[in-house]
């Protein structure tokens, strides 16, 4: 069910859900959490899909801050709610701010939480340089970025390290499990070798590659070699592939083809391994999953980031639609 609410205030809306709830029998008493996901007026629809997909995992709040850009327009707040099939397990309540009014943001959301519950914070794009200072960040838990969608993904990283506090992450970060763990799961195996050497390949608008090899320097205590080219010289975006040095011979992951990686170990036959690329609905169920600080990013982007050598090539790509890892 979908109920428009046309140049409202935000106490109209929650009178709304009230009375939702006791006519439809809806009741918010099984939400664990609550969402909010800031974006720039229309382009909220693809967030809210992930956030109802996760949702079945974790039955939530949604509140969608979708913000016009135009101060000089009059103010104004369209609302709509989402509930049942529309909203998957959650309860979503879209506000369409225009004018001034935008720059309200803690006082549009707050009297919409729910009580007693965490807030999570999520910029699907656009994030403020100050996560964790910003009007929105103070009261949230968890405060999820994307430098994947950034103009500079690596300086919006670096940027990340610089103002990190915790609980702040990034979908980077997020989209690193499977490979971490994969590389985890080698190296936790015979023969136990020290790593000599690291190198880590991606394309020129993938974070995650420079997140990867932070990680990798940081844990193995061994400088790591960036080895960077645009998607369309490789034919693919994302990580591409690492190669970890031993002195009985060297250790290969890497993705030639879309969604399959391929283990070359010394004196062992190869093996394919499927290693996806997360979609939005993956990394935000992850992030709920835990809603304490994540310190190894953290780490990772406080220390790790600032590290790692200049890669081989330079060249970067700009924004792109797609979320590389």
């Amino acid at each position: 069910m979908i109920v428009d609410l046309p140049d409202t205030t935000t106490s109209a809306v929650s009178k709304a859900l009230v009375s939702i709830r006791e006519e439809g029998g809806a009741v918010a008493l099984g939400r664990v959490l609550t969402l909010v996901i800031v974006t720039p007026l229309g382009e909220e629809e693809e967030a809210i899909e992930a956030a109802n997909d996760a949702s079945r995992e974790h039955p939530m709040r949604v509140i969608v801050l979708s913000r016009g850009t135009d101060r000089s327009e009059a103010p104004r707040l369209d609302a709509q709610i989402r509930v049942g099939g529309d909203a998957g397990a959650s309860e979503v309540i879209v506000l369409r701010v225009y004018g001034e009014l935008a720059s309200d943001e803690e006082g549009l959301v707050m009297g919409l939480l729910l009580p007693d519950a965490p807030v999570v914070l999520w910029w699907p794009s656009d994030p403020p340089a100050h996560p964790a200072e910003s009007a929105l960040g103070r009261i949230a838990q968890l405060r999820i970025t994307d430098a994947a969608t950034a103009v500079n993904p690596v300086k919006a990283l670096q940027a990340l390290g610089e103002n990190y506090r915790p609980g702040d992450t990034d979908f980077a970060w997020t989209r690193l499990t499977l490979w971490r763990a994969q590389l985890a799961a080698v190296l936790d195996q015979p023969p136990y070798e020290p790593v000599t050497a690291v190198v880590v390949a991606g394309s020129s608008d993938s974070p995650s590659t420079e997140l990867l090899a932070a990680w990798l320097q940081l844990e193995l205590e061994v400088d790591a070699r960036l080895e960077i080219s645009s998607a369309a010289t490789h034919g693919s975006s994302g990580i591409h592939g690492v190669r970890l040095e031993r002195p009985s011979g060297a250790v290969s992951l890497e993705r030639l083809v879309p969604n399959v990686a391929t283990l070359v170990q010394p004196g062992q036959p190869d093996h394919d391994i499927a290693l996806p690329r997360r979609s939005l609905r993956d990394c935000l169920a992850e992030e709920l999953r835990r809603l304490d600080p994540d310190d190894l990013f953290g780490e990772v982007v406080q220390l790790g980031i600032p590290k790692l050598p200049a890669p081989s090539t330079a060249a970067r790509a700009g924004k792109s639609s797609a979320k590389k890892g």
